[in-house]
């Protein structure tokens, strides 16, 4: 029998959560439970598509990772195939000691539990090399999902083998799916102008400052207030993908918003005695940094959290799901009449630099791109917006 009570006594009895908030984390344990233990990414899907917000969704999965912390079940990971002990921890121990994002360990713990899953169903040895192709070889076939998606999964429980069972599996490049090289659909200067207009709070800021800046949605979201300078029109972006840092630019439009911001961030650092998420080193050396306002998110949640790195209760930045839907919202509001997200505002950002007559290698620092050929594609859609070549059917008037 599942354990709820006593779930919510060791919550409550460690300080987590208050006398109100414990009935809510119950509440989004049974939930996760009675989904079918969904993957953490698949249960924020699920929450996002019902309307809940971000702090909403945070906190459900805060309930499901301290839940499974508590129970002493094993409800998604399978142990391997000699009973030696459950693959997915050492992984993760693998994954930190190398320092992998957490979307990344996120990403490549959910695949490999996937993988596990099949294994256990099906009756087969997990480090059997005949068992990774047939996964893969599911994914392609049955589940037709898409090639990025397919070299995902590869790449994981490849990780898998080789760093965590230290085994070198063979035959397996077969089922490596080729990757389609696909342009990147990016709005007119008129249409992001459009869009613009119609976004609003503090969401709206975060997708201006996304096209202001050419940031990762989760780059955004991670910057603090020491990394802006708006006097320099300038932001640090710290530990971005590949973790690395680099400087982008902020458009002067945003000062006053982004000023404000950061005034409403020091409020809430002044009012709160719960320390923010800090990184590891930082915070073993410096213990006071979590209530410094140099270190505070300048977008921060009004609620705290669980840190999913040591499990300690801290403050932290909004969630993206907040930005999505507000994107979404404001895509339908303007009637541009394209499919656009988030990142597409980034996309947009080094075209119409390019446009603009900005040299493709400023334009590669700027959006932290380690090859140039990763940059040169928006190339080929500044393309679209230059019309060099005209028709021949409109020779013939």
């Amino acid at each position: 029998m599942i354990d709820f009570v006593g779930f919510e006594g060791d919550i409550k009895r460690r300080g987590i959560v208050g006398e109100r908030e414990a009935p809510f984390f119950v509440h989004w344990a049974k939930r996760f439970l009675a989904l079918g233990s969904p993957d953490r990414s698949s249960y924020t899907d699920i929450l996002s598509d019902e309307g809940k917000s971000g702090w909403q969704i945070r906190q459900a999965l805060d309930a499901v990772k301290l839940y499974l912390d508590y129970s002493a079940t094993a409800i998604l990971s399978p142990l391997g195939s000699d009973g030696s002990g459950d693959p997915l921890i050492a992984m993760q121990k693998v994954l930190r000691v190398r320092h992998y994002s957490l979307k990344t360990e996120k990403c490549y713990l959910s695949w490999c539990r996937r993988y596990l899953s099949f294994c256990l169903n099906n009756k087969v040895d997990a480090k059997k090399d005949t068992s990774f192709r047939d996964f893969i070889t599911r994914l392609a076939l049955i589940d037709k999902v898409a090639a990025s998606t397919q070299n995902q999964a590869f790449n994981s429980i490849l990780f898998l083998f080789r760093k965590v069972w230290e085994l070198e599996p063979s035959g397996i490049d077969a089922v490596r799916a080729k990757k389609p090289k696909r342009i990147p659909v990016v709005l007119s200067q008129s249409e992001v102008k459009k869009l613009l207009n119609h976004v609003r709070g503090v969401n709206g800021l975060i997708i201006k400052f996304i096209y202001s800046s050419g940031l990762r949605l989760s780059e955004a979201l991670s910057v603090r207030t020491q990394d802006v300078s708006i006097e320099n029109c300038s932001v640090l972006v710290r530990g971005g993908k590949g973790d690395k840092d680099r400087i982008s630019v902020i458009g002067m439009e945003l000062a006053d918003e982004l000023e404000a911001q950061i005034q409403i961030a020091r409020r809430a650092c002044k009012d709160s005695k719960v320390p923010v998420c800090l990184p590891t080193a930082v915070g073993r050396k410096y213990p006071g940094a979590g209530l410094s306002f140099p270190w505070q998110y300048i977008f921060p949640s009004p609620v705290p959290c669980v840190s999913p790195y040591d499990g300690k209760v801290c403050r932290y930045h909004l969630h993206p799901s907040g930005v999505q839907r507000e994107m979404k919202r404001a895509v339908l509001a303007s009637g541009i009449g394209k499919r656009a997200g988030v990142h597409t505002l980034r996309h947009c950002f080094a075209t119409h630099l390019l446009l603009a007559g900005v040299d493709l290698c400023e334009i590669q620092e700027l959006l932290g791109h380690k090859s140039l050929e990763t940059t040169r594609i928006y190339l080929h859609v500044a393309k679209e917006f230059r019309k060099t070549i005209s028709s021949p059917l409109d020779m013939l008037a």
